[in-house]
């Protein structure tokens, strides 16, 4: 299969509340030159959707379901000239990227941690200096 993005405008949507005017579809060139007959899927949007097998794109492409679509939003970013494509192309590059956990300085030792959240917040300490500062009653 020869995949390739088709990416393309809806300027003529009358309701302006719709999120996404710029549509994302994966066309097999093998089979056709022209889009509806070369329809393959959509691009989904989303990293988690790729990883479970509940949408098209992930039945069809498998495991190697993130690395064609990095690699199909890489080829379609270099070959793109409008500014808002590229930019749409970058945000959904940006969505595939795993996320990084979130690091907290210690307000007592400095020292970098992963912390725990409790509820909304999480704690402005280490568990070391948490251990030392309120040792537990034994």
């Amino acid at each position: 299969m020869n995949a390739k993005l088709y990416i393309f405008k809806r300027d003529d949507i009358r309701d302006y509340s719709m999120r996404n005017h710029i549509h994302f579809a994966v066309v097999d060139m093998d089979r056709s030159k022209d889009y509806p007959l070369n329809f393959v899927c959509v691009l989904p949007q989303q990293m988690s959707v790729m990883v479970k097998q509940s949408s098209a794109f992930a039945k069809i492409f498998g495991d190697q379901s993130l690395q064609v679509a990095k690699k199909l939003l890489t080829d379609a970013l270099e070959n793109e000239d409008d500014s808002e494509i590229k930019n749409e192309i970058g945000k959904r590059l940006k969505l595939l990227e795993p996320k990084q956990p979130l690091q907290v300085k210690c307000r007592v030792c400095g020292k970098m941690f992963e912390p725990k959240y409790f509820r909304r917040y999480y704690p402005k300490t280490c568990q070391e200096c948490n251990k030392k500062m309120h040792p537990t009653i034994e």
